[in-house]
């Protein structure tokens, strides 16, 4: 297996767990307030904790619930709330091979029906399985390979 695929793997495995986490609905008032609420805590509470006003728990609040909070600051309200952020991705196909091989055959596909398209002015057309079987060809070398065009 070479370093590539053992990076691809191991990363992958990292993310997967992270799947189940996709169907937990994130609170409509966002985690800091839904979470400060149920502990029944003040925003003058939390505010002591992070040496800020309530003023500045109100913007925290609003800012986490539109989505513009950083991580340093998600992480701080964590530590005062005695909780620990975990955050990553989740591939959308479900995995790093899937976005991989999706990819890969995007690009062979351009690259071969571009080819094809060629042969085709000239007069020298392939049929339908022998461009699918080159499709098919190029993929697995562009998966092996993984040129830094794939992700162009």
């Amino acid at each position: 297996m070479g370093k590539q695929s053992l990076m691809i793997q191991q990363l992958n495995n990292k993310l997967l767990s992270f799947v189940t986490l996709k169907q937990v609905a994130v609170p409509p008032t966002g985690w800091i307030k839904a979470i400060r609420t149920t502990l029944g805590m003040s925003m003058q509470q939390l505010g002591n904790k992070l040496s800020i006003t309530k003023q500045g728990i109100l913007d925290i609040e609003k800012r986490e619930k539109d989505g513009s909070i950083t991580l340093k600051s998600l992480r701080e309200v964590g530590r005062v709330l005695d909780m620990e952020l975990v955050y990553g991705f989740i591939p959308k196909d479900g995995s790093l091979d899937t976005l991989i091989e999706k990819k890969a055959m995007e690009l062979a596909s351009k690259i071969v029906l571009r080819t094809s398209n060629t042969m085709k002015l000239e007069d020298q057309e392939n049929s339908k399985e022998r461009i699918e079987k080159a499709i098919k060809e190029r993929t697995e070398d562009i998966k092996n390979n993984m040129p830094k065009i794939l992700w162009d």
